[in-house]
């Protein structure tokens, strides 16, 4: 490591732990992280937590309210709500997920590449990004699914295509930022090539904000699934997601009203979890920013 890059890997690791430290003493963001910790446990561990079958079809307990054999009640095919509920959280976190991993693969490199580079390919990228943000971006995700065809991964794809520019705009203007700092200047001027200074040094530097974008986009995706999934553009029967509870619980809405609140509580919750870990990552990051410290 030359002498340029361990400056510049120092004054990193100085941020990231400033950052820590701001982002541990935000109360909001702290309770936030265990929410989402103690939702990633349900996730894998669904299985042994769910105490009945959640696709065990019981005409004879169907629609039966909340008890002691079933904490939160059946639905309208006799199924354990609360089973299905802890069942449809590994789904839709995974879904999240894939969501959000397709528009990181898809949108860090092009960023990366544009706001590195610049010139015509900048230019070109931007564009095309500026033309898919001014699309209504449930519109949008309606029409790729109606192309692809119904089902959770497909729907998963649209969303990540709808997402995908706010991504390109975070890590496009991050990199144009990293890329005037004095180390990134040493770097060049010592004969550094530039995939060692985009992986040494511009990755890092995007990473931030990066965090701050996926957790947003995580509780964007969340509010999509739901949505698709309650058109019957998103997971097909008998899978079991948090929007597709939404929408079985609204044909027997005003018979069996306790149907609606277990998976309406779980998207609330997982949004209200991930916003506020957003904003925490964000006023970390602003604060360092400002504050120059």
């Amino acid at each position: 490591m030359t002498a340029h890059e361990s400056v510049g890997t120092k004054e990193r690791r100085r941020r990231r732990s400033r950052v820590l430290r701001r982002l541990l003493r935000n109360r909001a963001a702290v309770v936030s992280m265990a929410v989402l910790a103690v939702l990633g446990l349900v996730a894998i561990f669904a299985d042994l937590l769910a105490p009945d079958d959640p696709n065990k079809v019981s005409l004879v307990l169907r629609l039966t309210p909340p008890s002691a054999e079933h904490w939160l009640g059946t639905d309208a095919l006799g199924r354990d709500v609360l089973s299905r509920a802890i069942v449809a959280t590994r789904v839709d976190l995974l879904a999240s997920l894939q969501a959000v991993g397709i528009a990181l693969v898809v949108g860090v490199p092009l960023g990366i590449v544009a706001g590195y580079w610049g010139g015509i390919g900048d230019s070109l990228l931007s564009r095309v990004i500026d033309a898919l943000m001014m699309l209504p971006p449930l519109i949008l995700a309606v029409v790729v699914v109606a192309i692809l065809g119904p089902g959770l991964s497909n729907a998963m794809l649209a969303i990540a295509i709808v997402i995908i520019p706010s991504f390109y705009r975070v890590v496009r203007a991050s990199t144009q930022t990293a890329s005037s700092e004095l180390y990134i200047e040493s770097a060049r001027a010592s004969g550094c090539t530039s995939w060692r200074i985009l992986w040494r040094h511009i990755l890092p530097a995007v990473a931030p904000p990066l965090l701050v974008q996926a957790s947003f986009s995580a509780s964007v995706v969340i509010v999509a699934e739901a949505s698709l999934s309650f058109l019957g553009l998103g997971a097909r029967a008998p899978q079991a997601t948090w929007g597709l509870m939404l929408k079985e619980a609204s044909s027997n809405l005003t018979t069996s009203s306790y149907l609606i609140y277990p998976p309406a509580i779980m998207v609330a919750i997982t949004i209200l979890a991930l916003s506020l870990l957003g904003d925490g990552l964000r006023d970390a990051l602003g604060r360092q920013t400002t504050d120059g410290r």
